[in-house]
């Protein structure tokens, strides 16, 4: 459905460490470095993590959430993990989210600029 996501940074080097990690964990082990960012990209589209090209300073969006697709509750914690060992910090813990559909398995961070991702697996138990 998306060719990319683009996500603001103000600190390059440390998203792409933090990004680096977290991809990781869900198999994306090729990093890109840009001049402004950095490029994880994939089959499925490409997630982009770099400075605004308007030269403005990044600034959150309330309310928008980043997900990303996990094998497993494994990976998924993995995931959460690696985000806080590399200056992220935690939205919600790994566990089963009954309210998402198919009651699936879960976590939150925040990137060091403050962006709110998730990791989701499917849940076998539901």
């Amino acid at each position: 459905m998306f060719t990319h996501t683009f996500l603001g940074t103000n600190d390059v080097e440390k998203s792409r460490k933090f990004y680096s990690a977290v991809m990781e964990t869900l198999g994306h082990t090729t990093a890109v470095p840009l001049p402004h960012g950095t490029a994880f990209p994939s089959e499925a589209g490409s997630l982009i993590v770099a400075k605004p090209t308007n030269g403005e300073a990044h600034t959150v969006s309330n309310g928008y959430t980043l997900g990303f697709k996990a094998a497993d509750a494994a990976a998924v914690d993995a995931w959460h993990a690696a985000g806080l060992a590399n200056g992220g910090t935690c939205e919600g813990a790994p566990g089963v989210r009954v309210n998402a559909p198919g009651q699936q398995y879960g976590a939150y961070l925040r990137d060091p600029d403050g962006n709110k991702i998730c990791s989701f697996a499917p849940n076998p138990n539901a």
